[in-house]
């Protein structure tokens, strides 16, 4: 070995032996390999435009099974002016390529080994440069791409965040300012109970708030208040003595106070001498009769002449009570008598008689929004409840059917809870609303009832859930109620 050839040794970091011109042949080191090893090719320096189309860092590809062994070279290539062969590379390549063009020649004197420099860092998902002669791997992706999980979105600038963004809220911003997220709610003082006790003996500092029996009500109270377009009339029915005329007032009751801008009016349709009028104001000396026959009544003040009223705001056309002077009802009276409150009068009660094929009867129903089927909790009233609604499907009025509430009105205090338990459950099978009215010595008959203060506060809550359920087939907004 000359001078040249140690200086091109030191160059590229050779310290091994000599390397002669022939490369002895090696003997496996046991028989079970069968195929030999490949030998490793020269190692060709890429150039540097060559490692600037590379992306990836060679860590950073997944392992993958090696490349199919090159052919060996021959022995006897020619080499240059006779010059050695190049070294083979057994380490990692150099961090700066060379240019090969820079290998010295016979007859010339070697350059003298450039200085080091520190490798530059390679381009962002670029791919370290290999030795030359690799075979393209099968599921490497393309130069100035990195694999999806290592590098952001295609198309995506570096150094932005991969994560999609939340997508910008839709509407105006003054929409979205609510003062119900931006104002404290206020707490509702109790009216009642242990509550309003601690409130008032703090003079206000503690306010524990509703119970959740007011708030229950208050619930029932808004249901009650929705918007009422038209006119509405519900029909009360059920079987002499089951209390029939009682709920008829009361829920009348209910309206009234809880609805003070609109006008209800309770209306004696009981051919068998109703006493709807003496239930609701016993002073009421006007009549089916005397309204229909008013030619005068321009105003509400002239109607207001003609109906009586109690406490709550309820007003009331009584029925004939007098036996001195029996004036029958008919249709024709009714439909001229109820033409003229519809004027005046938003809502509408109506106490039907207990016999259901009775001309009058059947005019009411024909004009009523909703129905109310009053029944007793024992088995007699039970079952002529039943009968009122199977008359009722029989003549094809199903969608009144729909609007339904069956009452289990307990009149005398004496109904167990079985029992009522199951007429409720074959009620409420046959797709009807049902509601239990508990005794309440203040709806005894006979008694006027004034308003909803002097029930019990179940009796009240209870009469709340027949209104409420009522109001839910109020025609509102751009419904138009049904033509009369």
């Amino acid at each position: 070995m000359n001078d040249r050839d140690d200086a091109l040794r030191k160059e590229l970091g050779r310290t091994g032996p000599e390397e002669t011109d022939y490369e002895p042949a090696v003997e496996p080191p046991f028989k079970a390999a069968t195929t030999p090893l490949p030998s490793r090719p020269p190692v060709d320096y890429p150039t540097r435009e060559a490692a600037a189309e590379v992306e990836t860092p060679r860590e950073h590809l997944p392992p993958e099974a090696p490349p199919p062994p090159p052919p060996p070279p021959p022995r006897d290539v020619e080499r240059p002016d006779g010059g050695p062969r190049p070294p083979q590379r057994f380490g990692p390549p150099p961090g700066t390529p060379r240019d090969t063009g820079a290998l010295p020649v016979a007859g010339r004197q070697a350059d003298p080994p450039p200085q080091w420099r520190p490798p530059a860092p390679p381009p962002p998902h670029q791919q370290q440069p290999g030795w030359q002669g690799q075979p393209p791997r099968p599921n490497q992706p393309p130069p100035g791409q990195g694999p999806p999980q290592y590098g952001p979105w295609q198309g995506q600038p570096h150094g932005q965040d991969s994560r999609a963004a939340p997508p910008p809220p839709t509407g105006s911003y003054a929409d979205r300012i609510r003062a119900d997220d931006l104002v404290p709610s206020k707490r509702i003082v109790p009216a009642r109970g242990w509550r309003r006790v601690v409130y008032k003996a703090t003079f206000g500092l503690i306010n524990p708030g509703q119970s959740p029996e007011e708030i229950r009500e208050a619930q029932l109270e808004a249901r009650i208040k929705v918007k009422l377009r038209g006119h509405y009339k519900v029909g009360v029915m059920g079987k002499g003595g089951v209390g029939k005329t009682t709920v008829s007032a009361s829920i009348g009751s209910v309206f009234a106070e809880l609805r003070q801008e609109d006008r209800v009016v309770a209306i004696d349709a009981d051919t068998a001498f109703g006493k709807l009028g003496s239930r609701v104001d016993p002073k009421a000396v006007g009549s089916y009769w005397e309204l229909a026959g008013d030619q005068h009544l321009e105003t509400f003040a002239d109607v207001r002449s003609r109906v009586g009223n109690n406490s709550a705001g309820l007003f009331v056309l009584a029925g004939e009570g007098s036996p001195a002077r029996r004036r029958v009802l008919d249709p024709a009276i009714y439909r001229e008598a109820t033409a003229r409150l519809d004027r005046y009068f938003s809502i509408a009660v109506v106490d039907c008689s207990s016999t259901m094929d009775t001309p009058v009867t059947q005019e009411v129903l024909r004009d009523l929004d909703a129905l109310v089927v009053v029944s007793s909790p024992w088995v007699d009233g039970a079952a002529a409840a039943g009968q009122t609604m199977d008359w009722l499907a029989n003549r094809g009025l199903t969608s009144l059917l729909r609007r339904t509430v069956v009452v289990l009105n307990d009149s005398d205090g004496h109904a167990d809870k079985r029992t009522r338990a199951i007429l409720a459950q074959q009620f409420a099978g046959q797709g009807q609303v049902v509601i239990e009215v508990p005794f309440d010595p203040h709806l005894r008959p006979g008694g006027v009832i004034e308003g909803t203060a002097e029930m019990s506060g179940p009796t009240r809550r209870k009469f709340l859930e027949i209104a409420a359920a009522l109001a839910e087939h109020f025609p509102a907004n751009g419904e138009r109620g049904r033509d009369r």
